[in-house]
């Protein structure tokens, strides 16, 4: 395996930050973290599609907050103890996904990541960017960009609300 200039080899592909929805293994680049933080309540804004928990004020940054449970159509969402914030900074915006419990931190190689597979129609992978394998583990790769993306107008309008 070569390695490049960083000294690191160049079939690494990158970390990614381990979380759980349901039963389900997911991640997110790590390089989008800013922070993780218990479950805070959240201020709710009329008219929210129900993903959309409210805003928080973070540190004098008012952030939107999405249910990713509810946002990818999972089962229901409960709050408890292990409910975690994932706070993002992605494309210069700061958004926090609600998740069941963040795990750890695991680097991936090229060819630990495969691409997503097709389920045709009735499934929607636009927001999977891969599949990571780890051992006999699974990791479901997010495109946080295009989920966001997709709640974009709902995330300003309420940003502007609030």
């Amino acid at each position: 395996m070569n390695e490049n200039k960083s000294g690191t080899p160049d079939a690494f592909a990158g970390e990614f930050l381990s979380f759980t929805l349901g039963d389900e293994h997911y991640g997110v680049d790590i390089l989008k973290v800013q922070e993780i933080r218990g479950y805070d309540s959240v201020t709710r804004v009329p008219d929210a599609p129900d993903y959309i928990k409210g805003v928080i004020n973070l540190r004098g940054t008012i952030v939107p907050v999405i249910d990713l449970r509810l946002k990818l159509h999972l089962a229901e969402a409960r709050y408890d103890s292990f409910t975690v914030m994932i706070v993002l900074n992605v494309e210069e915006r700061v958004v926090g996904i609600v998740v069941d419990g963040v795990s750890d931190v695991i680097p991936l190689s090229h060819e630990q990541i495969r691409p997503t597979p097709e389920f045709g129609a009735s499934v929607d992978t636009r927001f999977i960017s891969g599949i990571g394998t780890v051992d006999e583990r699974m990791l479901i790769l997010l495109d946080i960009e295009r989920l966001l993306d997709s709640a974009d107008l709902v995330a300003e309008e309420l940003e502007a609300a609030a």
